[in-house]
């Protein structure tokens, strides 16, 4: 099936904006950094369970050195992506995330070799811009204030760093696949993840381990948990099928899938004001998926 890849990767967009919706209802009450652990630790028995049923790979050099680096990467994205949320408001955060298929669309030419069409091209850059206008909506100073505000926001500068990095992992992780195998990868990266943000989780959510498991911690993120474990695993196969910057701008559609959770879950207002980057967000999938 040629266009699988996409399947995978709407899938996967999906799963990761239900984990984010209920992650966030967890993060009105409960520690960040617990709850990103939490998440990251309960997905761990869908992968160990999924590694049951799975083949072992030879592994080369080239994995090793792209797991290797890719690893203090991740760990760094992840937590300057809590300070972006905690020092700075989501509005001036956020949309800055959508840069990181523009980023895709230079880093996997350099890492990978690979090179995207003009079409595929316009369709990231639509989805990138799609994705900025949804973050900013309804926000009252207009569209460039995200802009504006990088000298006064550090978390605005954070998340830019997020971006970036983001497109390197994703780069170093389709490397690990082509030399590995989507589920090996996507389950040892993740598990050797977990060892390492064990130790920062528990440092820094350590005035608040009792909500683990009296506050109902544990149980709030179970749910996201799952659905991040999903999210995981379509991901790896997705990016196994097809170029960097086409996977993750579909994945990117986790944004509008995201939009409309907030308007369902969370009474967020100003739905129809994202019209436009919805409509743009749209045209960007369907370049990329068919003149790709």
């Amino acid at each position: 099936m040629e266009n699988l890849w996409v399947v995978l990767a709407l899938v996967c967009a999906f799963c990761l904006a239900t984990s984010d919706a209920f992650t966030k209802r967890a993060l009105s009450v409960h520690n960040e950094y617990l709850i990103a652990w939490l998440r990251l630790l309960l997905c761990l028995p869908f992968l160990l369970i999924s590694f049951l049923f799975i083949r072992v790979p030879s592994l080369d050099g080239h994995f090793y050195r792209a797991f290797l680096i890719a690893l203090p990467l991740e760990i760094i994205a992840m937590v300057l992506y809590m300070k972006a949320l905690k020092v700075s408001p989501l509005s001036l955060t956020l949309p800055f995330l959508s840069l990181t298929p523009v980023f895709l669309i230079v880093i996997p030419s350099m890492i990978l070799g690979e090179k995207v069409s003009s079409a595929g091209a316009i369709g990231v850059f639509l989805i990138a811009v799609g994705g900025y206008i949804l973050n900013v909506g309804e926000f009252k100073k207009g569209f460039l204030e995200p802009f504006a505000a990088l000298r006064r926001e550090k978390g605005s500068l954070f998340m830019i760093a997020v971006a970036f990095i983001y497109s390197l992992t994703s780069s170093l992780g389709k490397m690990a696949i082509e030399h590995s195998s989507p589920l090996f990868f996507g389950i040892t990266y993740f598990t050797v993840l977990v060892i390492f943000f064990t130790p920062l989780a528990l440092y820094k959510g350590r005035d608040e381990l009792r909500t683990v498991f009296e506050g109902g911690a544990l149980r709030a993120s179970i749910i996201p948990g799952m659905f991040y474990a999903l999210m995981i695993v379509t991901h790896m196969l997705a990016l196994s099928l097809t170029k960097v910057a086409y996977m993750i701008s579909v994945k990117r559609m986790s944004l509008l899938i995201g939009v409309c959770y907030g308007y369902l879950l969370f009474g967020d207002p100003g739905i129809k004001g994202r019209l436009l980057g919805t409509a743009l967000m749209v045209s960007g999938f369907m370049l990329i998926t068919l003149f790709h």
